[in-house]
């Protein structure tokens, strides 16, 4: 599948997922040479940790301080498109209730694994629309972080009050706090560390900081992705982030490829009649959301429509926070028993759709962006003239 990737100037992302669709536990059992296991668990979460580090290497404290107001409008308008368009739609497939609460979720978190991996595969970390797509991704961990919480409670039916949800939102806030101060003043400290380090040394290092600062982020109500992003705005100042980067290189991409095509096991193609009307609403929805969000935000940020446009498809995949909520649905006895029977085939269809679209938006996002906006351009000058 990489190679079909390269030879179709297309992410490896999706090929992956299909691979796994193919080769699990689906309806095929004439290819079913693959089944979901522990080892492979490990390997795709360590996968989901390296690819947020990496992207935190490639963004320091200077860079996310002056992206500041991308980061706060965008993730506010982010929160009131998509996740209000998404609360929108669940209510509509489901009424007003607690599967409307979870189903909304699903819809509303981009997939910050499956969004970091197609940067880099095209190229567009340097791109102005990066930081705003960034800001973006790291308020939705925010989200997540609360409506876990949440979420956990309406599936068990046990509520709890606002004293909890207030005191994980207060402990995420510390934490990133202490993160983005430690980044500033800390990398002598970590320099001085580091050049006593050489070969494998520094690849244990830096996969203890990494896994390390997840876990950590784990324990105190955060997602473990957004603990390894800190870790690498933490050694983003470091002197030896180029060290760490060529060292770690081709574990990230083992351990990210393993991660897609262990999702695709757990598909349930079979199952895909049952959700289509829910999957027909929702996917347009959900995509067309994503890209008003871009577009809006990209204006409050300064960017052209071209570059907000480009915001827009990066925002379009969904991933691991849905299929972590769809977990959580399904066992949750609180819920209806139709709901958790059709939850986990929804959640794999809307995830392969919408990251399969996402990522063929960003592959042709500034062909289609040159072609739309001149378009416009053109139009707004004949108009004129006539």
């Amino acid at each position: 599948m990489g190679v079909v990737a390269v030879r179709l100037r297309f992410s490896a992302i999706p090929l992956y997922i299909a691979a796994g669709i193919w080769l699990g536990p689906g309806e095929w059992d004439l290819f079913h040479l693959v089944t979901p296991s522990a080892p492979l668990d490990l390997i795709s979460r360590l996968g989901i940790v390296l690819l947020l580090f990496y992207l935190g290497l490639e963004f320091s404290i200077d860079r996310i301080t002056q992206a500041r107001r991308a980061t706060l409008i965008g993730g506010l308008l982010d929160l009131a498109i998509a996740g209000g368009g998404a609360l929108v739609v669940a209510i509509l497939l489901v009424g007003v209730s607690a599967e409307a609460a979870l189903l909304a979720g699903m819809m509303y978190i981009s997939s910050s694994a499956v969004i970091t991996r197609a940067l880099f595969d095209y190229g567009r970390l340097a791109d102005p629309e990066t930081d705003l797509v960034l800001g973006i991704l790291v308020v939705e961990d925010l989200a997540i972080a609360l409506f876990l919480g949440v979420a956990a409670a309406l599936a068990s039916g046990q509520g709890g009050g606002a004293g909890p949800i207030l005191l994980t939102g207060a402990l995420s806030l510390v934490t990133v706090l202490l993160f983005l101060v430690a980044s500033k003043y800390a990398h002598e400290w970590i320099d001085r560390i580091g050049r006593r380090l050489a070969g494998e040394q520094l690849l244990f290092a830096a996969l203890f900081v990494a896994v390390g600062c997840a876990a950590l982020a784990e324990q105190v109500g955060l997602s473990e992705a957004i603990g390894a992003l800190l870790a690498g705005v933490l050694l983003s100042k470091s002197e030896l982030r180029d060290s760490i980067e060529q060292s770690l290189l081709s574990l990230r991409d083992f351990a990210a490829g393993v991660f897609f095509f262990s999702f695709g096991l757990t598909v349930e193609v079979d199952r895909f009649d049952t959700v289509a009307t829910w999957l027909i609403i929702a996917v347009p929805v959900a995509i067309i959301a994503k890209l008003v969000v871009g577009m809006v935000a990209g204006h409050f940020a300064g960017l052209s429509r071209r570059r907000s446009f480009g915001a827009g498809t990066s925002l379009v995949a969904r991933g691991e926070f849905s299929v972590i909520l769809s977990q959580l649905a399904v066992g949750g006895v609180a819920l209806d028993t139709a709901f958790r029977g059709k939850v986990g085939a929804f959640s794999g269809g809307f995830v392969v759709l919408t990251t399969f679209t996402g990522v063929l938006l960003m592959r042709e996002s500034r062909r289609i962006g040159r072609w739309l906006f001149r378009s416009a351009n053109t139009r707004n000058a004949e108009r004129k003239g006539s």
